[in-house]
């Protein structure tokens, strides 16, 4: 198998010359060949010789001890080349990411949820691997589970103590208000529902070390933690993704798994293997986005206004840590949304459940607890008989006031006010607002809702030492560019801006900038391409890079004509030099020949990022990102059913790199988010912890019909990140999901529109059509099941 199985052509694809790279609206550099069905995924690559295919047999108990046995009858079946157990693990069975020591390969001795890997058959096709793996016989001694957060709240089954944000005196200020609301409130999970699926594929090596071709967003920790499970040095490991079929954050940590498993078996045999699951099988074994339960204790006065908030999140985090703890973290921090809160306590449990270890998923934690703030405003606007966005505004962090967040940090950059003001005048929103009242004023069944959301995101990762990337890049004697960065390439369009960047700073055409994979062996030790920090980080990288290769340039042109470099400008593909112009690709070839070093790294941290583990209080991200939503829909009270019939928003992402691939991050993770609020609904046994919604007919995610007709979406033109980010943009990856929380307050508009906005409706999420009947009756008084 050649390590360069996923080259690709040049990154600007069909498009037309484009001198410089950024600010402009280039189309994906895989555009084509993603509609053509040319772009080469890991299960498209052609199968090396000899290939074995996995079988991974699952738990069918929630928390029980196990025996295996007839594993010989296994091992003996027709084509079968191994059946491989926790024994044949030679280093330590461990994939876990946070080095904790909960999150084995294969199953040993006790298994902790229903969907865990306890074997695998590797057998020459995948077909004679399951037949194989039904011979083997499992006996389970039954053990108590926890299911459900409730179980886990009352069993105190945490995976850590609480954690605890504290602002001022929230207890004081709860006693001594004059308005008081308490109230629980829980939002559902989220399948990744990737159009790829999980896969690897690992090709052994001379003297035991192996290639692997993975669908991961972290293809440095793949390295490690499979070179950990195998007993071998990182060294030994050589990692590569070209790109994703999609990933959302389920491929962070769960790919290593796969990897690993695929890894084990190649080693074991000599022979290559490939892991590849179907959908009912990823859907068990991987897991979600936290299901959370909040319940809350708010004080506030008469004009809405929130003086004292006591707040607690109950996430359900599945059998392991994997990245529980700082998605509650991100989760608590962002419990503020864009609202000032002066005294505040917030108290986060990590459950500890016999379920999927639930996962990094866009957002990370954020969009769970913006939902729970939004609750609160509306919990308090209706009780008040006020209109919900007046309430929010009352309570909106300040320019230059009320502008410190409960971790401390000062907003220095407010510019939500500005945003919503245009918001508020693109999409009519007061006009659009009566209009929805008096519709329900006269319709007795069908009824409107309406909800403008505010947003403030932060962007970056908290846990300091993950804001690093590297980058490398190789300027051919034919001006040509290679360039390779630990970022991955997921859909998202990360390659193209990145190679955008480089061409900006070579003054060079676009399509001269060759994509390559994302390979351990080329830039080492890198991030998961997640926090929405993709460009920010590869993407300096790449910069510092390229300016190190043109300053080179710079001086050996200088040197050369006896100049001073200031007199030495790169542009449009040519290098002005004095009174003399070249072009780029000469001036390349003269220092060539002249021994001028063509190869650069670039390596970029961020160490402003600091808080403190005890207090939760400091800098826990590099900027911020606003935006606001208009949306409005449409409820059926007598079946449930919804539809979201205009979608408004107004989005900031500093001075955008590529505008069109930022344009198509915002729909796409919108309609997303709009999805999991309104027909993804994950639903688990109770009692065996077993996962009901395996499969698209159970699960439901947005189809091409849910996208209302009208959906107007517009990008700032005149933000500019205060911070020093590259070229001044700002993170787009995850921020849009979190504005549909505007689609879920809409339709919490349309129901309590029932009561005449009088109550707040015990509307959970996702609003699926049985739960807003349920709301819908209970607010008349209807009991239902």
């Amino acid at each position: 198998m050649s390590d360069h199985a996923f080259d690709e052509r040049h990154a600007g694809g069909g498009q037309s010359a484009v001198v410089g790279g950024v600010h402009q609206m280039l189309i994906h550099d895989s555009a084509e060949r993603h509609v053509s069905g040319e772009a080469v995924y890991v299960d498209d690559i052609p199968e090396p010789r000899d290939l074995l295919h996995l079988y991974i047999f699952k738990s069918q108990r929630a928390h029980a001890r196990f025996r295996l046995s007839n594993l010989e009858a296994a091992a003996a079946a027709p084509g079968v080349a191994r059946v491989l157990t926790s024994e044949d693990v030679d280093g330590k069975n461990d994939f876990g990411h946070v080095n904790i020591g909960d999150d084995p390969v294969l199953a040993e001795g006790v298994v902790l949820f229903p969907g865990q890997p306890v074997f695998a058959v590797a057998a020459d096709t995948i077909e004679e691997a399951r037949r194989a793996a039904q011979l083997v016989e499992i006996e389970y001694e039954d053990l108590p589970p926890v299911i459900t957060i409730e179980d886990a709240l009352q069993a105190k089954s945490f995976l850590c103590p609480p954690h605890v944000l504290k602002q001022g005196d929230a207890a004081s200020a709860l006693r001594t208000a004059p308005h008081h609301l308490q109230n629980t409130f829980r939002c559902g999970a989220q399948e990744h529902f990737y159009l790829e699926g999980q896969v690897a594929m690992a090709v052994p090596k001379e003297e035991g070390d192996v290639h692997i071709y993975s669908a991961t967003q972290d293809p440095s920790a793949v390295q490690h933690l499979v070179a950990r499970v195998i007993g071998r040095p990182a060294n030994a490991v050589m990692v590569e993704v070209r790109r994703m079929g999609g990933a959302f954050g389920g491929k962070e940590t769960f790919a290593t798994l796969f990897a690993a498993i695929a890894a084990i078996a190649a080693i074991k045999t000599g022979r290559p293997a490939k892991c590849r699951l179907d959908r009912d099988d990823d859907m068990i074994i991987t897991g979600k986005r936290h299901e959370t339960r909040f319940d809350y204790d708010v004080g506030f006065d008469d004009d809405g206004r929130v003086l004292g908030l006591d707040l607690s999140l109950a996430m359900r985090c599945g059998y392991s840590h994997d990245q529980s703890i700082p998605i509650l973290d991100r989760a608590i921090s962002h419990c503020d949304n864009a609202y000032f809160l002066s005294d505040v306590t917030i108290t986060g449990y990590a459950c500890k459940t016999n379920t999927a270890s639930n996962c990094a998923f866009r957002g990370f934690g954020s969009p769970q607890a913006m939902l729970g703030i939004e609750r609160v405003m509306d919990d308090i606007a209706f009780h008040l008989g006020k209109e919900p966005y007046e309430v929010r505004m009352a309570n909106m962090y300040g320019v230059t006031e009320r502008n410190v967040t409960p971790y401390d940090w000062k907003i220095n950059c407010n510019i939500l006010p500005r945003i919503l003001e245009e918001l508020e005048e693109a999409a009519s929103y007061a006009k659009r607002r009566q209009a929805v009242k008096a519709f329900n004023a006269e319709s007795e069944w069908l009824k409107k809702g309406i909800a403008l959301f505010p947003m403030k995101y932060g962007v970056g990762f908290t846990a300091s030492f993950l804001n690093q990337a590297g980058a490398l890049i190789h300027v051919y004697q034919d001006g040509s560019v290679y360039l390779n960065h630990g970022g991955t390439e997921m859909g998202q369009g990360l390659y193209q801006k990145v190679a955008q960047i480089v061409a900006e700073e070579l003054q060079i055409d676009v399509a001269h900038v060759k994509i390559s994979s994302t390979v351990t062996d080329k830039v080492p030790n890198t991030t998961a391409t997640a926090a929405s920090s993709g460009t920010d980080m590869n993407g300096a990288a790449a910069q510092i890079a390229a300016r190190k290769i043109r300053s080179r340039l710079t001086e050996f042109a200088a040197a050369k004509h006896n100049i001073e470099p200031d007199r030495i400008r790169f542009e449009a593909g040519m290098v002005q030099i004095g009174n003399e112009q070249v072009r780029f690709e000469d001036l390349v070839l003269d220092a060539y020949m002249n021994l001028v070093s063509l190869s650069a790294t670039g390596f970029y941290t961020n160490p402003d990022i600091k808080v403190d583990p005890g207090t939760m209080k400091g800098r826990p991200y590099h900027y911020y990102v606003y935006g606001g939503a208009v949306v409005e829909s449409l409820i059926d009270t007598l079946t449930g059913e919804s539809r979201i019939t205009r979608i408004d928003i107004v989005h900031d992402v500093g001075k955008s790199i590529n505008p069109a691939l930022d344009m198509g991050q915002l729909e796409g993770g919108f309609i997303q988010g709009m999805g999991w609020l309104t027909t993804e609904e994950v639903v688990w046994d109770d009692k065996t912890g077993e996962l009901r919604t395996h499969a698209p007919s159970t699960y439901k995610i947005p189809v091409c019909s849910d996208r209302p007709k009208e959906f107007n979406m517009h990008l700032v033109d005149w933000s500019e990140n205060a911070e020093d980010v590259v070229y001044r943009s700002k993170a787009i990856g995850e921020p849009p999901l979190n504005l549909a929380v505007s689609v879920f307050n809409s339709i919490t508009d349309a129901v309590a529109s029932v009561a005449d906005y009088k109550i707040c409706p015990k509307l959970n999420a996702p609003a699926t059509p049985e739960a807003i009947l349920r709301a819908v009756e209970d607010l008349k008084g209807v009991s239902l099941p």
